[in-house]
């Protein structure tokens, strides 16, 4: 049997030889997220600007980068690293406590349709470098294994129970 290589859209290798940080510089300067910016400057007002607003975002678009799985995680990432500091934008020394991190993911949360939109404005601009992005959409499958070994004993009244995850589905639309 032959083996096709498959072309990759991306090319992850010349991610994975960049360093950490650098990789986080290429997310801060590809995110559109001036609109973003201006909202929460505004929401915060005239209030105290221990960890402003910038340096906020910056270190949580950190924490997706590096794949952080709780805020405490960057917490301690920021408290380690001096250098992630003073990218993410945080001139003194200080860590932001968790709840400054509370408060602000709260803020964020309220700045839904603008984080919508800054994504939207991403691959817009993908679209425009890759004529024919999204047109067609390929996936590798995986069935996740359920937890259940057999149907609940008290089945809610829509029908759903754990075992629900047993099949997949593939659609074709019709063109």
């Amino acid at each position: 049997m032959a083996i096709i290589p498959q072309l990759s859209l991306f090319s992850w290798q010349d991610l994975e030889e960049l360093g950490d940080l650098e990789r986080l510089v290429l997310v801060l300067e590809t995110v559109p997220d001036e609109t973003l910016m201006a909202h929460l400057e505004a929401a915060r007002g005239h209030g105290r600007n221990a960890y402003p607003v910038r340096a906020m975002w910056n270190s949580v678009l950190a924490g997706v980068v590096f794949q952080h799985p709780s805020i405490e995680s960057l917490r301690r990432e920021l408290a380690r690293n001096a250098q992630l500091r003073m990218l993410c934008g945080f001139r003194n020394a200080a860590v932001p406590p968790a709840s400054a991190y509370t408060r602000f993911l709260h803020r964020l949360m309220a700045e839904q349709d603008t984080v919508d939109g800054m994504f939207e404005q991403l691959v817009d601009d993908l679209a425009a470098v890759l004529p024919n992005f999204g047109q067609r959409l390929a996936m590798d499958s995986k069935g996740i294994s359920s937890r259940a070994v057999r149907p609940a004993k008290n089945p809610t009244a829509d029908g759903r129970r754990d075992v629900d995850a047993d099949f997949g589905r593939k659609e074709y639309p019709v063109a």
